[in-house]
């Protein structure tokens, strides 16, 4: 009885535009952040005594990205002394990915800051 009164209120055509529409709007989701933008990230680390930074990093990234060189052009630098970690560009889906790796303390935005030009930066003429 339910499908009748679904034929009755939908012509056919109607649903099959409505199903369309629908998976639609589900592809254009999913290939939203399959896509997403990469943006630079900070990630702190407790890296393995006596290993190579650099080399540690690069196979972190290698797990997540899927090759050495996809890994070495995401790498954009290795912090040594007053922190633990590299900064990279990656996906949201990277980052949520390299968040779930052996030795990986935080990820982080890299963010920029703009000094306040205020009173004391006036020239003097």
């Amino acid at each position: 009885m339910e499908g009748s009164l679904i034929q009755k209120r939908f012509s056919p055509s109607v649903l099959r535009i409505l199903i369309l529409l629908i998976l639609i709007f589900q592809m254009a989701d999913s290939t939203d952040s399959a896509s997403a933008k990469p943006e630079v990230h900070i990630v702190y680390m407790q890296r393995p005594e006596g290993v190579d930074p650099e080399a540690y990093d690069i196979q972190v990234l290698s797990s997540v990205l899927g090759s050495e060189h996809a890994a070495k052009e995401a790498l954009l630098y290795s912090y040594n002394n007053a922190a633990s970690g590299f900064s990279a560009s990656l996906t949201p889906k990277q980052v949520e990915d390299i968040k779930n790796k052996e030795g990986v303390l935080s990820v982080a935005p890299s963010r920029s800051y703009q000094l306040h030009e205020g009173a004391g930066n006036m020239r003097l003429a």
